[in-house]
């Protein structure tokens, strides 16, 4: 047992964000989304929602300023509502990125998308069902 390790951080996860080196990536996903079909290393999480998952991680969890784009978003259809849930993450980006890595979001094209997660170091698949609640975030310079 360790030490302030907030309790929705389960062994697993606190393990892989450890072993991550910079660049290093996670998606962490809504329930909708084909988790298993598309990642190396799956952690489920169906009773978390993602905004409450992400303030768990962020504190521990350098954005990479290397990139341009060290968060990044599932693209909705230019027909379809605007997404909330992104304005939540903007804020909680905003409170715990040190670095000022994040600007804004970059947006991947859903197929695009189910292939990023194929390379990430993990899938968190939540029981989030908000709409396009997808996110990728990566892992920056720990210093």
């Amino acid at each position: 047992m360790l030490r302030n390790i907030p309790k929705i951080l389960p062994p697993d996860l606190v393990k892989y964000m450890m072993e991550m080196g910079h660049s290093d990536y996670i998606v962490i996903a809504d329930a909708g989304f084909p988790g298993t079909a598309h990642a190396k290393r799956m952690i489920r999480m169906d009773s978390v929602e993602i905004p409450e998952l992400l303030e768990a991680i962020l504190p521990f969890f350098p954005l990479d300023y290397f990139v341009e784009d060290p968060v990044r978003l599932m693209q909705k259809l230019p027909h379809e509502p605007e997404v909330t849930i992104w304005n939540t993450y903007d804020e909680l980006l905003k409170k715990y990125d040190k670095d000022n890595a994040y600007k804004n979001f970059a947006y991947v094209d859903r197929l695009d998308f189910y292939g990023e997660a194929e390379k990430a170091y993990v899938v968190i698949q939540t029981g989030d069902t908000s709409r396009y609640g997808n996110i990728i975030i990566q892992k920056g310079v720990c210093v």
